[in-house]
């Protein structure tokens, strides 16, 4: 009996992420099933076949996009050429909604079923694209609370699976005593305060954070001695790349690797790019900066179609109050944002209330199983004959 064949399009790094907890779920279950599409090199080596990587993938705003365009249609046509020959039983899209709901109109005609796991924010622009997975998607699972009332009311299918990083958080990574010990790894001392850096995890968000993200580590380094400085570099970026880029950058500092919960654990506070990551930051309860920049006319473009949405972090959008500081564009500035990072550095009270803050994060975000219900939804659809 041949093996069930399974596309998944998991073209950034959070979703590289989930989707390999997928695969890892599936195999672990004893489900034979092969799987192929788009991914990152960590679902490659677990046995995905990839015609797309999510390292070259990952762009963010028009003018990236429009540069990236030639690429991404030549993987765009190999994808849906690969679907006609192979016809997988089912095809997981996550995110990534340009490219994700055209692939799904063009696989509905040919009678394939598309799946979305992890949303794209339609409920904060372009709204309308919300008839397109209703035309042509079978289902959508949901990961936020506040998604739920917005699918319902457009009458799409859809279920609320909660978030599947819960999944991951282990309450050793709040424990002070084993932070402790891994801190001390890398010779942090009791007494110092870690500043963690997470420029991000594309090439086009480090072209527009790194930078600024440097100018701010430099001024709060000097006016604070107790400070270490530490950047956290996620898998889609090479780390000798990133290296590259500090060439000029005298200040001393340590860059890590490692799973991102455990590197964030080590933290007393960070300034991140919007994306996931802030998400993981909150559930550690580590306060933290949130900001981002794109190309100008990008930015413009946001401008014009992005409608009633308050905030842009996605900590702040799931607690719906700013709970942490954000900052968009030309506000995350050096000035700015190093006098942010001073408070909590500098009141306790405002650190004190910030983490508590955090702390009803984990509230907010459904039932820890995440991965196990979606994977349990889809087999149904995957071994029907």
């Amino acid at each position: 009996m041949s093996q069930p064949e399974v596309m998944i399009i998991a073209a950034e790094a959070s979703s590289a992420h989930y989707a390999l907890n997928l695969i890892h779920h599936w195999k672990k279950a004893g489900k034979n099933y092969h799987f192929f599409g788009v991914g990152s090199n960590a679902m490659e080596n677990a046995g995905f076949e990839r015609f797309g990587k999510s390292e070259e993938m990952a762009v963010v705003g028009a003018a990236e996009v429009i540069a990236h365009y030639s690429a991404l249609k030549k993987i765009f046509n190999h994808l849906v050429a690969e679907a006609t020959r192979r016809k997988p039983k089912v095809v997981i899209l996550m995110d990534y909604p340009e490219f994700n709901l055209m692939l799904a109109k063009k696989l509905h005609a040919l009678g394939i079923k598309c799946f979305y796991f992890i949303s794209p924010q339609i409920w904060a622009w372009r709204k309308g694209r919300v008839e397109t997975i209703r035309k042509y998607c079978e289902k959508i699972f949901l990961l936020f609370p506040f998604e739920v009332d917005f699918y319902k009311s457009k009458n799409v299918s859809y279920e609320f699976v909660g978030h599947p990083l819960l999944d991951e958080l282990d309450p050793d990574l709040l424990d002070p005593v084993k932070i402790d010990h891994y801190r001390q790894r890398f010779g942090i001392k009791p007494t110092e305060k870690v500043l963690a850096l997470m420029p991000g995890s594309r090439r086009g968000e480090l072209d527009q954070h790194l930078e600024t993200q440097l100018q701010v580590a430099k001024k709060l380094l000097v006016e604070h001695e107790n400070l270490r400085l530490v950047f956290f570099i996620a898998p889609t970026i090479s780390k000798q790349s990133f290296l590259d880029r500090l060439e000029d950058f005298k200040s001393p500092y340590l860059i890590l690797q490692d799973d991102p919960f455990k590197m964030i654990s080590m933290a007393d506070m960070v300034l991140v790019a919007s994306g996931t990551a802030t998400l993981m930051v909150g559930l550690l309860e580590k306060p933290m900066v949130i900001m981002y920049k794109v190309k100008t006319v990008t930015y413009w473009i946001a401008k014009l179609i992005v409608r009633g949405v308050r905030f842009f972090g996605l900590v702040n959008l799931i607690l719906d109050k700013e709970v942490v500081p954000e900052r968009l564009q030309d506000r995350a500035n050096v000035t700015e944002l190093c006098g942010l990072l001073n408070r909590y550095l500098k009141e306790d009270s405002f650190r004190v209330e910030t983490i508590e803050e955090l702390k009803k994060l984990k509230t907010q975000l459904g039932d820890k199983g995440a991965t196990a219900r979606v994977a349990a939804s889809l087999t149904s659809y995957i071994e029907t004959p």
